[in-house]
């Protein structure tokens, strides 16, 4: 999808304020997000704080890539390498999916803080179905040696992972309160992080490790001792999957190849 140089920038920016300006309200209004947490528990909700200490690093991220959006074109001309080409349409082709899931999170916040989880959750869903079609079908694979693809993987598997386990919290916040889990969600949640941990990075597959955590940690707070602990096991597991992955078939490229594009002489004179 291309998108002019100036809407990238600002619809970038105009969504991360959005987003950051709807947690900074879900956090100070009357009720908040935790208390509308702590009423509508289930099988599948977290720990509330793993999120919190997973969203504030990630802003700050977040703050970086968005200053590279804006700095991308003031290098000389001469110095546009096919390697910087390929960082801008990197940054340039995120904006859209980056966008539209911050726009997602943000609608999602105010009908949460509603009550209005069947609704909310329509929006985790668009949310996490973006980010997670971005990083398995458009990404491209990351250049150790490119601050800004580094920083996209970062931020765009991020907000993949924090997309899972919002899924899996808010439906079953929606759709099955105050229900504990039966042998089928026990199946399902094994089968479906060991599925994603099977095709992750290091960066995704940590994301999925954290979830699981989380999840377990939230399920002993409420009392699930047996189904906390078959969720460490997950974490464990998914852990190992992981490792394993990604040792025996290594993510990350270095590639910086020394040729230039040609310059005009009329480019070079500007």
């Amino acid at each position: 999808m291309y998108l002019s140089d100036s809407f990238a920038k600002w619809a970038a920016t105009l969504s991360f304020l959005t987003n950051l300006a709807a947690q900074i309200y879900g956090l100070t209004t009357s009720p908040n997000m935790k208390d509308i947490n702590d009423a509508n528990l289930s099988f599948w909700s977290p720990q509330p704080i793993f999120i919190a200490l997973l969203f504030f690093p990630l802003q700050l991220f977040q703050i970086v890539w968005l200053y590279r959006l804006f700095w991308r074109n003031t290098a000389p001309v001469v110095q546009r390498n096919v390697v910087r080409q390929e960082e801008i349409k990197m940054l340039v082709e995120y904006v859209p999916y980056y966008s539209l899931g911050n726009f997602s999170i943000a609608i999602w916040m105010i009908f949460w803080n509603l009550s209005q989880l069947k609704i909310a959750n329509i929006f985790v869903l668009i949310n996490s179905s973006i980010q997670l079609y971005y990083i398995y079908g458009l990404i491209p694979p990351m250049n150790k040696d490119s601050a800004s693809s580094i920083l996209t993987h970062i931020i765009s598997k991020s907000l993949a992972g924090i997309g899972v386990i919002d899924l899996l919290h808010n439906s079953s916040a929606a759709y099955f309160r105050h229900q504990t889990p039966g042998v089928l969600v026990r199946i399902v949640t094994g089968v479906c992080f060991g599925a994603l941990a099977s095709s992750s990075d290091w960066i995704f597959g940590s994301c999925l490790v954290y979830d699981l955590i989380a999840l377990s940690v939230g399920q002993r707070g409420m009392g699930e001792t047996s189904w906390s602990n078959l969720l460490t096991i997950y974490a464990i597991a998914t852990a190992g999957i992981v490792i394993l992955k990604n040792l025996t078939s290594p993510p990350y490229k270095s590639y910086y190849p020394n040729t230039y594009e040609p310059v005009r002489n009329d480019e070079a004179a500007t």
